[in-house]
């Protein structure tokens, strides 16, 4: 058994720090991207309103997006292969709210009115879709 030594673990830190460091400001893009592309205003509802079923529906899709997210850390080649597997996971976080936006008329407005069922079914649709996308992202 090889002899523990801080340099050796150490050596991969500036690898560590940069996908990290991505992670992070892609995470802030995420916030700042995805309600952009929905009807209702994420951020006011959940600061403002304190609408929990806002909050419920926005923390599911900000989960979804990190479990893919680290899936594209995990299983990526290169930094620029992550790269292009966070978008893809950014993607599909838009698409899961369209699924949910199918299944539930109305969703956006039922948000707005605190309707904690479809806080949970888009929250916990966004969860489903980022375990989804992250696993696959391992073929």
């Amino acid at each position: 058994m090889d002899e523990f030594t801080l340099p050796q673990s150490l050596a991969g830190i500036s690898d560590f720090l940069l996908a990290f460091g991505t992670s992070l400001l892609l995470l802030l893009v995420f916030k700042w991207v995805y309600p952009l592309v929905t009807p209702h205003k994420e951020w006011q509802l959940v600061r403002e309103e304190r609408n929990t079923a806002a909050a419920i529906a926005f923390t599911g899709a900000i989960l979804g997006f990190s479990i893919a997210l680290s899936g594209a850390a995990a299983f990526s080649g290169s930094f620029l292969d992550f790269l292009v597997w966070a978008t893809i996971a950014l993607v599909a976080q838009i698409v899961a709210y369209a699924i949910v936006w199918l299944m539930i008329p109305g969703l956006s407005k039922r948000l707005v009115e605190r309707e904690i069922s479809a806080g949970v079914l888009a929250g916990g649709t966004a969860v489903a879709v980022g375990l989804l996308n992250a696993a696959c992202m391992s073929y």
